[in-house]
């Protein structure tokens, strides 16, 4: 009998954290590496927040908290949902988590009974299925073309709802494609979702604040409130902020659900540091000017990214509304050879011969469920992005 728990055998290690890693060991060993792999903002977490953090510490704020978060916190969240978003929720109905992997966690735990299914459109960020799969549930994985934009359609929707569906997993902008549904494209969703009432809605919108040109942001049950009763809205503080190392994500919705995902957060975490929710009180209250030119130097970035991967022999890159993420096609590499001789039958392959070749970290596009396409994330200066475009150029004319 073995020593570990079955679950354990129906995951697998996160493919984004294993491509860093792998960039940090080449990295050790004296290699020149450049490493698009991670998505995480380059930005430093502003002053003011930083400072917020210092005086909780002065303060004292170092006991334990609630366990779904100080009420300040939780009354800042409520009034960024009002302000941003058009949803009214009062503060019992949002809850506070160590990070928005945590909140999806305690949001399956809560609900998800063996069986049940979770529509998850791919490409998805890798996290998604491995934790329907660690809560018991069953992942059901509907594909959005490139040709679609990387948006899930209404048919496919339509087509993949059972009797056992519990929930559908929306990102928007999305990790790893950088796909953002417009309001139309969202209410074609949320359409089909009003005719199932038994299907539940869990939103990501931790890029919110990354969209670009005139792109306008909607969340799902603030274009259909009809949903608003079974939508858990999630967002964090890691993206736009660039808070990822204080992990702080949050969530509204149901009072029925987050008074369960507050019972099984007093059992398995209880409340996130206090510190770091002082920090998010004022991220949400105060300035939030540094946003739009943020946005601006990412959308800086995707644009030479864009065109740069663009003009790669063998690649197509289609152009992103939002998120921190390019998604190329390399089906027409499949079956070339490397100059060393190895054939790159996988998006695995390429991206492996990729990093050992030019130096270039990205993630192959089977670890979120669709390939044969790769993940570049921009989040790095324009320099940086330049000399690994131009690595990526020529490791793709070098392939015969």
């Amino acid at each position: 009998m073995s020593f570990l728990a079955q679950a354990l055998s129906r995951v697998k290690p996160s493919a984004t954290i294993a491509m860093t890693q792998k960039a940090r060991d080449l990295k050790a060993q004296g290699r020149d590496v450049i490493s698009l792999s991670v998505g995480e903002p380059d930005f430093d977490t502003p002053d003011n927040i930083k400072q917020a953090g210092i005086d909780a510490i002065a303060r004292g704020e170092t006991k334990y908290p609630p366990v779904s978060g100080i009420m300040p916190l939780r009354e800042a969240i409520a009034a960024k949902f009002r302000r941003e978003n058009g949803l009214d929720y009062k503060p019992s109905q949002t809850i506070v988590g160590t990070g928005g992997k945590h909140i999806l966690f305690n949001a399956f735990l809560a609900t998800i009974n063996p069986g049940d299914e979770v529509i998850i459109p791919a490409p998805y960020w890798v996290s998604y299925p491995e934790i329907v799969l660690l809560c018991g549930g069953t992942p059901v994985i509907v594909d959005t073309p490139m040709a679609k934009g990387f948006k899930l359609q209404a048919e496919a929707l339509e087509k993949a709802i059972t009797p056992r569906t519990k929930w559908i997993v929306l990102n928007s902008p999305s990790n790893p494609s950088g796909a953002a549904y417009t309001h139309a494209e969202l209410k074609a969703v949320t359409d089909v979702l009003v005719r199932h009432p038994h299907v539940w809605v869990l939103t990501d919108d931790i890029y919110e604040h990354l969209t670009y040109g005139d792109f306008v942001f909607t969340t799902p049950a603030q274009v259909e409130p009809a949903l608003y009763d079974r939508t858990l809205t999630m967002n964090g503080m890691s993206k736009a902020y660039a808070m990822t190392g204080w992990r702080i994500g949050y969530a509204a919705g149901p009072d029925k659900l987050i008074k369960a995902m507050d019972m099984i957060q007093g059992q398995q975490t209880s409340g996130a540091c206090t510190i770091a929710q002082w920090a998010s009180v004022e991220a949400l209250n105060g300035p939030q000017d540094f946003l739009k030119p943020r946005a601006k130097a990412f959308e800086e970035r995707r644009d030479l990214v864009v065109s740069m991967l663009g003009q790669a022999k063998h690649l197509v890159c289609p152009k992103p509304e939002g998120a921190f993420y390019v998604y190329p096609s390399c089906a027409d590499a499949m079956g070339k050879k490397t100059p060393s001789g190895k054939i790159l039958a996988t998006d695995e392959d390429f991206v492996t011969a990729l990093l050992e070749s030019e130096g270039v970290a990205t993630v192959q596009g089977s670890a979120f469920g669709m390939g044969p396409n790769f993940r570049v994330s921009y989040a790095t200066s324009l320099d940086t992005l330049e000399q690994a475009c131009r690595k990526i150029q020529n490791f793709t004319a070098s392939l015969i």
